[in-house]
């Protein structure tokens, strides 16, 4: 089925009959004119009834499904949850990072009766969106990774994070359902007290399981149940991604040693925390996404890496009023760093100020690409972070 979804650039309707002859069996308009065939339906808007026909399908499968959100780590924590679970079950989980008001319902629409578990991830920038998310997904159970400084813009601050995420609680608590707590996280802790959860923690008693941190030199290693699991995951913050993804195991009676080969044969893709070997040169590419948390978190793991460290930041999109302020913070926290030497790329960072021999500042990529050769530099180690527009994973080619 053919659904003609409109954006700001185009108009799905006007491809309905294309698509009917590459094979659809219909297509879903909402404009009468397109409306020419016996196999085309027309409705007032499509993209309700995309998400009013996820829904059913939803309720009609009453697969069980577990729902995740939060600022950072929601996909990787996702693909982890799905390696560990997938080796057990029959699971569908979100394809990438599908995980707004079109990616929620083509993910519950892909599920089919061989689905035994649904792992849906949500994502949202502004208020009541999780709250619609889970209204169509109907969660058994979720997890919120953290509440941090992502899209301050759309929540309007801090607090507006916590509140707009925390919709996903409400929402289990209200039909009864369970919440994959992490015990080390108080804002977790205390907006799930009346909830029926499921806890674990870094060396914490009285969780349902404990999972303790070892080291992070270079991937991130734990201990569960007397296994050591090191995994190909870089940076002490993808820990509790981790670490969820073993306590959801546990809760659903994976077998250990399965649940240690799964997180140990995870490798992170789609310029998630990958490390690349280029030449002499170790690079860090998490260039994806970026915001002043996991910004941070970024680079104080990179400062504990050994030998020349470069590293190069791109601008941190959706921070309204707090642009200029976060920039400047994560300008200053690098420079304090023991980090060689600092590229600065994009509008926001060109602003900042960052008086210091060991920084740079360009306005665009296209001004920072005339003057950087990566074949130039020889035996060190790169850390490439910035927002999804920033495309920094086009420092790769720039040899």
């Amino acid at each position: 089925m053919f659904f003609a979804l409109k954006g700001a650039n185009f108009n799905g309707n006007t491809y309905a009959e294309k698509a009917l002859k590459n094979g659809a069996k219909y297509a879903i308009v909402d404009e009468t004119e397109f409306n020419t065939s016996s196999k085309t339906i027309l409705v007032d808007n499509v993209l309700e009834t995309l998400q009013k026909l996820a829904a059913f399908h939803r309720i009609y499968l009453s697969t069980p499904i577990i729902a995740l959100t939060g600022s950072n780590g929601k996909t990787t924590t996702k693909e982890l949850i799905n390696a560990v679970l997938s080796l057990k079950f029959k699971t569908t989980a979100t394809i990438g990072n599908l995980n707004n008001h079109i990616g929620v319902p083509l993910t519950l629409l892909s599920m089919t009766k061989d689905t035994e578990i649904g792992i849906v991830e949500m994502g949202a920038n502004h208020q009541k969106e999780i709250e619609f998310l889970c209204s169509l997904a109907t969660p058994d159970y979720g997890y919120i990774t953290n509440f941090g400084k992502a899209h301050l813009e759309g929540f309007g601050g801090i607090e507006g994070v916590i509140k707009g995420k925390s919709e996903m609680y409400e929402y289990l608590i209200a039909h009864n359902k369970t919440i994959f707590v992490n015990a080390n996280d108080a804002i977790q802790v205390e907006k799930t007290k009346d909830a029926n959860r499921f806890s674990f923690g870094n060396r914490i008693e009285g969780t349902d399981v404990s999972i303790n941190f070892l080291d992070a030199q270079p991937f991130v290693t734990c201990l569960y149940n007397g296994l050591d699991i090191q995994s190909q995951l870089i940076g002490d913050y993808n820990f509790n991604n981790m670490a969820a993804a073993i306590a959801i195991g546990n809760y659903f009676k994976v077998d250990d040693s399965t649940i240690k080969a799964a997180i140990e044969n995870y490798i992170p893709t789609n310029n998630r925390s990958q490390i690349i070997e280029k030449g002499s040169n170790k690079i860090i590419l998490d260039a994806y996404n970026a915001n002043p948390t996991s910004m941070r978190a970024a680079l104080l793991n990179f400062e504990k890496q050994k030998g020349h460290k470069i590293a190069i930041l791109g601008d941190m999109f959706e921070l309204g009023n707090e642009a200029e302020r976060e920039h400047q913070n994560i300008t200053d926290l690098a420079i304090s760093l023991e980090i060689n030497d600092i590229i600065l790329v994009g509008e926001n960072f060109y602003k900042s100020n960052a008086k210091s021999s060991k920084s740079k500042q360009f306005k665009t990529f296209d001004d920072f690409k005339t003057s950087f050769d990566l074949s130039e530099i020889k035996n060190a180690t790169l850390l490439i972070k910035g927002s999804r527009g920033m495309a920094l994973e086009r420092v790769l080619d720039l040899s």
